[in-house]
């Protein structure tokens, strides 16, 4: 009984459009002759959005975390529609000496407790649907801030995202991918905030 398939992914960064000062508008060639600064360093870049996530340990983390909780409560429902279907066999193997009013208080007790089965199925996956949703925009989030903080720092006009076969950027000069860079950037803060949070359980043991 599959509880929730994981979509946990590619879906909103992947779309995911970071504009740190308004764009040019007039036209490819003015973009072009933007795309870097009179020192040479580009207004432009982009992120492989499938590269980001696949390193983002955040992000690893996350999957893993709501993978296991998935898989947990579809464990649980497994077990119960079994032990449901056990009870239902039990029932058609000794219907034929049961009285007419025993087999309808019986099929009713067995009608109401897969309706309940079916609900717990079904906030099971509305539950996990949410935490996912909630999660992707805390790691949307987290991308976007660093983005832009870089940005800064860089001269960054425009980060754009790039996904093989998905994307509107059909060629992009390899010297303005910045993906490993945002990468390490990612991680190394998310590192530093697993120490900090690690020091804190620490204490409060102690």
């Amino acid at each position: 009984m599959k509880v929730l398939k994981m979509t946990l992914g590619l879906a909103a960064v992947s779309a995911m459009l970071v504009a740190c000062e308004k764009a040019p508008t007039n036209g490819t060639a003015t973009v072009a002759t933007n795309a870097e600064t009179a020192v040479g360093s580009p207004e432009i870049v982009y992120v492989n959005s499938d590269s980001l996530l696949t390193n983002y340990g955040y992000f690893k983390d996350v999957r893993d975390r709501l993978q296991g909780k998935a898989g947990q409560k579809e464990k649980d429902l497994r077990s119960q529609a079994e032990s449901f279907q056990k009870e239902v066999q039990r029932y058609q193997q000794s219907a034929a000496g049961m009285s007419e009013q025993q087999r309808a208080s019986t099929e009713q007790r067995l009608a109401q407790k897969q309706q309940q089965l079916q609900a717990l199925q079904q906030s099971s996956g509305n539950e996990l649907a949410t935490e996912e949703s909630e999660e992707m925009k805390k790691i949307y989030d987290r991308v976007e801030e660093y983005l832009k903080k870089i940005s800064e720092e860089r001269g960054y006009r425009m980060v754009l995202t790039y996904q093989r076969g998905n994307s509107a950027i059909l060629y992009g000069d390899s010297t303005l991918d910045i993906t490993t860079q945002v990468v390490e950037g990612l991680n190394e803060a998310y590192e530093a905030e697993k120490a900090k949070t690690t020091e804190k359980k620490e204490e409060k043991k102690k």
